[in-house]
């Protein structure tokens, strides 16, 4: 069997599967991959998040993080990625105005239970009228959630209160 290349658009779940001597050097690079320990987490976060999502939330480089996986397990190294990943809006919007705001999500509750809060933010943001905004408070730069929105046509702010609290704030 040919084992994975390894690539910006891998699924950590599938890099795991076929490296699981990466773990821990992905939970050096980034300790608040330490959470990927949880079972239900792995299951599910894992599944749908990509390297270069990953890369985003840890705050690394994705070209860097992926020479170092590719090395370890003796793959050639890549020269550049170009473009990597996606651009996330992180100046406040003319659109934003906190009166607006319809609804307040905090998913580290539901991060910290294994849960996948990508359906349940998706939901809430059908059911906006024009003017109205979801909020979405997360631990971390929840970049697949970004990614789905932005495929959906929905408009972002990602604000960054701490480097444990980033708030999203989406209208359509």
């Amino acid at each position: 069997m040919d084992k994975l290349i390894i690539t910006p658009k891998t699924k950590i779940y599938d890099l795991l599967v076929a490296y699981p001597q990466l773990e821990d050097t992905l939970i050096e690079m980034a300790p608040q991959f330490s959470k990927l320990k949880n079972p239900v987490l792995r299951k599910t976060i894992t599944r749908i998040t990509t390297l270069s999502q990953a890369a985003i939330v840890g705050g690394l480089n994705v070209e860097d993080m992926l020479n170092r996986f590719r090395s370890i397990v003796g793959q050639d190294k890549v020269d550049s990625l170009g473009e990597s990943g996606q651009n996330y809006n992180t100046i406040r919007p003319l659109w934003f105005a906190e009166q607006h705001i319809a609804k307040s999500i905090d998913i580290r509750e539901m991060l910290n239970k294994g849960e996948q809060p990508v359906h349940e933010v998706l939901s809430e943001l059908r059911t906006l009228s024009s003017n109205q905004i979801l909020e979405v408070i997360a631990p971390f730069i929840p970049a697949p959630l970004l990614d789905k929105s932005l495929s959906l046509n929905y408009k972002h702010w990602l604000n960054e209160v701490s480097k444990e609290e980033y708030r999203v704030y989406f209208c359509a």
